[in-house]
């Protein structure tokens, strides 16, 4: 019995043993030389998911094996250097046996020269912390702009501004081969660089120069993409000539030229348009008290805010974001160049703009009160401004020796802006009833100088991990302005007629000079493979200066009379040390981070004229943790949390009154305290190789504690009168979904979209706390479908729901319902004719608040016709806004405040163009698709 028993479980053993015992082996050689390729990493992936089950190098013979094999379905990928990817379905048994005698690997350079290549690339990888999408998975037209391209890519949206939108976050730069390209104006890149010389679309969050060396996120990045090209198209010339005229006055003249010799790559171009077309996106607000690479970074506390210009006081920011009629006359030159083996670098950017703007607006606001009362204020403006703009900026980079590098980088600036606005505003009390009227002229003129540097020292130490990096940067702005302010009110009695009026006729006076310098030093110590200690010392020095006068007429006409109530002189200095510790581990799989960082801030306000001052002592904290797990190339986790103090801005310092606008006069407070900002975010990517479905999740939120709000009081004839405070319960959540399948046997690309967003403010009003609390969410759908020289089709549905609601007036709830649908098409047609339409409609709903219907639909349309073999001249006939419908609308909830405005903006026009691509790149014209 026993021995039966022992034959039994042998048996059992033995059976178990051989269940799993599947097998795969193989060889692997080149194509052509028939050579064998040792190392070559072959994996075994789950058929499903793309997840890794197993992997292996092959010996010196090319050979492999994989043994002891689960049964199910997999893909047996084989990568090797500079060869095309080798992709083979499995189907496995408890008993398979497979063998691969010779699998012949593709040199990637002869892929055009083969007919059929059996091969699956990942459209989407992670490497590190950056998404990397291969452009050549993603069918583009020939003459394709980079634009074009990036409306393909899953998690990228692109609106017909040119503004691009990753993973809901907005892009602020777009790099050429890790370089700025015109800097800070993406739009110049998308729209003139050719999709057919992109190899590589990167995405990642840029980091200080600093941040990037050491290897310790310092909460400071802004979302980047890198355009890395094809070797073979880093050789040649190429370029845009757009000359269009068109009805009612429209024309849009454009020329783009493009050098590029290896490393060396020199650009120009120029725009003389009214149709808003690019290069007037500069965001050079993001540039002041900055320098061009954004190296230095201290998170932002420890800085006054000084304004390099006095947007408050003229209205306006300098810039065209659709509002208004815009003449743009532009153009900028680019260099930039590697040489030594690429141990020295240069590169810099000039760049000119004369825009002038004309236009009008309508602002209504209904402002929610206690005591279930209302009121609104409705206004009208008229609006003139022009600016002249100067920039020049510049990088020099030199790799001393093998461990150490320096780099310098500087920029600066010059405007001149002038603006004029007329102004006629009603304040009406909750029965319609008129309680004030103004009329408001003001003319301001500005002048804007600024100028910035940074210098960074990075070295390597002779242990491995352990750097040393020190970081000295300048920044300088100085702002003079004068204008003119003429405004009459009449206040009126609730039975009618006039009660009183007011004239305020003054010349405004102003300057804001202000001087910045910081430095940093970060030592990195490692204290295993893959763990390292980092501290960190910086030192900030700030002066600041900034006065207001103001000047009642005298007796002779001239505006000499000073009016102390609304004239001020403020001297502003601040010093800051600040010290930190962090620890880094960095595996194969996990990377943590969590650093804090101490400042301790002497800060002195003197007020000149009233013989005061403030002295403040500030203790400022700055913890960060994050938190990366790796699962493969195609899937991620990452967790974030930041806490930073930030200081009040002078504005909201200065105890001084302001009638630039005298039914909304704003009050400083010199009592203000630092507030602090909680953040946390946290992201999930994954992309399936077999399927193309790709997914992105991130969820953010902010809380504030002591933040900067206001306390307003409006008083029975229609003032208001707001003054800064400290307040508490301020937040944010949001969260964003993008998802994308590619169905193939319909040849479309399926995206889908979720988006939410609460909001929780506090004010308060007329000594009453109120708190609004604010939802959207928002959720749509995207197809995409396109086929060489047939016809390309994109249709997107978006609905988005608005809640708000402000605790002083319970039963006031503003609901309501947007949707948006975008469609186009685009079909090639015999003898190289192709017709191309457009379709954006807005719907939005009535509510009690917003009456008005603003429903818009813009449809655009265009018969082109394209000459020569290589298609490169075209002529354009465009219809813009054929019904006629493009107006300018957007509505908004700000604490007690509902406001809907309406402005001004180019409407139906027709345009005949001639566009010429001329290129000669890698020996000869761009080969196509």
């Amino acid at each position: 019995m026993k021995k039966l028993l022992s034959f039994i479980f042998c048996l059992t053993v033995y059976s178990i043993s051989h269940a799993q015992h599947a097998r795969i082996s193989g060889q692997v050689s080149d194509t052509l030389n028939h050579v064998k390729l040792p190392n070559t990493v072959v994996a075994l992936l789950h058929a499903k998911d793309s997840v890794l089950y197993k992997y292996v190098r092959a010996n010196e013979s090319g050979g492999f094996a994989f043994d002891n094999l689960q049964a199910g379905k997999y893909l047996l990928m084989i990568t090797y250097p500079a060869f095309a990817d080798y992709v083979e379905p499995v189907t496995l048994s408890d008993t398979s046996v497979l063998r691969y005698d010779n699998i012949m690997m593709t040199l990637r350079s002869r892929l055009l020269q083969e007919v059929v290549i059996q091969q699956k690339v990942a459209a989407i990888k992670m490497k590190g912390d950056t998404t990397e999408f291969n452009a050549g998975s993603y069918q583009t037209q020939p003459n394709a702009s980079v634009e074009d391209l990036l409306k393909k890519l899953p998690g990228i949206q692109v609106d017909n501004k040119g503004q691009i939108t990753a993973q809901g976050e907005k892009v602020k730069k777009v790099l050429v081969d890790g370089e700025e390209f015109f800097g800070d104006d993406p739009t110049l890149v998308t729209k003139n660089l050719r999709a057919d010389m992109v190899d590589k679309v990167q995405l990642y969050d840029k980091k200080s120069e600093q941040a990037a060396f050491t290897g310790v996120d310092d909460g400071q990045a802004s979302k980047t993409l890198n355009l890395k090209l094809k070797e073979d198209k880093k050789n040649g010339y190429f370029g845009k000539v757009e000359l269009g005229a068109g009805t009612n006055g429209f024309h849009d003249n454009q020329v783009m030229l493009n050098v590029f010799k290896k490393k060396m790559k020199v650009a120009a171009y120029g725009i003389v348009s009214n149709t808003g077309k690019t290069g007037l996106n500069w965001q050079e607000s993001d540039k002041y008290g900055q320098s061009m690479a954004d190296n230095v970074n201290m998170e932002g506390g420890d800085f006054i805010v000084i304004s390099g210009n006095n947007d408050e006081f003229s209205g306006w920011d300098g810039q065209y974001s659709g509002k208004g009629y815009p003449l743009v006359q532009t153009g900028g030159l680019h260099f930039n160049n590697k040489w030594n083996q690429d141990k020295q670098n240069i590169g810099g950017n000039y760049k000119f703009m004369k825009l002038y703007m004309d236009g009008n607006s309508t602002t209504t606001t209904k402002n929610i009160l206690p005591n279930n009362t209302v009121s609104y204020r409705n206004q009208r403006e008229n609006f003139n401004n022009n600016v002249m703009r100067n920039r020049i900026d510049g990088r020099y980079e030199i790799q001393l020796d093998s461990s150490s590098s320096l780099r310098l980088d500087m920029n600066g600036g010059i405007d001149h802006k002038k603006t004029n606005s007329n102004f006629y505003s009603e304040f009406l009390d909750g029965d319609s009833s008129l309680v004030n009227r103004n009329n408001r002229q003001l003319s301001v003129a500005d002048d804007i100088r600024q100028l910035n540097s940074n210098l960074l020292w990075r070295k390597k130490l002779k242990k491995k991990g352990r750097t040393l990096s020190v970081n000295v940067a300048e920044n300088y702005t100085l702002s003079d302005g004068d204008g003119v302010l003429h405004s009459f009110t009449e206040y009126f009695k609730k039975s009618g007629g006039v009660d009183s009026s007011y004239l305020t006729d003054q010349r405004k006076v102003f300057r804001t000079e202000n001087i910045n310098a910081s430095g940093n030093i970060t030592y990195t110590e490692p204290i295993s493979t893959l763990s390292s200690l980092v501290a960190n010392y910086g030192l900030v020095l700030t002066n600041s200066k900034s006065y207001r006068n103001s000047f009642n007429a005298g007796d002779a006409g001239k505006y000499d009379v000073m009016d102390s109530t609304y004239s001020n002189s403020y001297v502003f200095n601040m010093l800051t040390h600040k010290a930190g510790l962090g620890y880094v581990y960095t595996g194969r799989k996990v990377r943590i981070q969590a650093t804090n960082n101490v400042g301790f801030t002497t800060f002195q306000q003197d007020d000149v004229y009233r013989n005061t001052n403030h002295d403040r002592n500030f203790v400022n904290w700055f913890p960060a943790a994050s938190f990366t797990y790796t699962f493969s190339q195609q899937r991620r986790l990452r967790i974030n949390y930041n806490g930073n103090t930030n200081q009040p801005s002078i504005n909201q310092l200065q105890p001084v009154r302001t009638n630039d606008d005298d039914q909304d006069v704003k009050i400083g407070n010199a009592a203000l305290k630092p507030s602090f900002r909680n953040n946390f975010h946290a992201s999930y990517f994954d992309f399936k190789v077999l399927s193309e479905r790709s997914l992105w999740l991130s969820v953010n939120y902010t809380g504030t504690s002591n933040d900067f709000g206001e306390s307003s009081v409006i008083d029975d004839k229609g003032k208001r009168t707001t003054q800064f405070i400290n307040i508490n319960g301020n937040e944010n959540a949001n969260l964003n979904l993008n998802m994308g399948w590619k169905i193939k046997p319909l040849n479309v690309n399926l995206g889908y979209t979720l988006r939410g967003g609460y909001y929780r403010n506090a004010n308060y009003i007329n000594d009453q706390l109120n708190t609004t609390k604010t939802f959207n969410g928002t959720t749509g759908i995207d197809l995409m479908s396109s086929k060489e020289k047939k016809y390309e089709h994109y249709l997107s549905l978006e609905a988005t729901y608005n809640t708000s609601l402000s605790s002083i007036q319970q039963s006031t709830r503003t609901n309501y319902w947007t949707y948006n649908v975008t469609a186009a098409e685009r079909y090639f047609l015999p003898w190289q004719f192709t017709i191309e339409s457009d379709v954006v409609c807005n719907f939005r709903q009535k509510t009690a608040v917003f009456t008005d219907n603003n429903n818009v639909i813009q449809w655009n349309a265009a018969l082109v016709k394209k000459f020569g073999k290589k298609e490169a001249l075209e002529l354009r006939a465009a219809v813009k806004d054929i019904l006629n419908q493009n107006i300018g609308f957007n509505r908004s909830v700000n604490s007690n405040f509902i406001t809907q405005n309406t402005y001004s903006t180019i409407g139906r026009y027709g345009m005949l163009s001639v566009i010429w691509n001329f290129n000669k790149v890698g020996g000869g014209s761009i080969a196509k698709k």
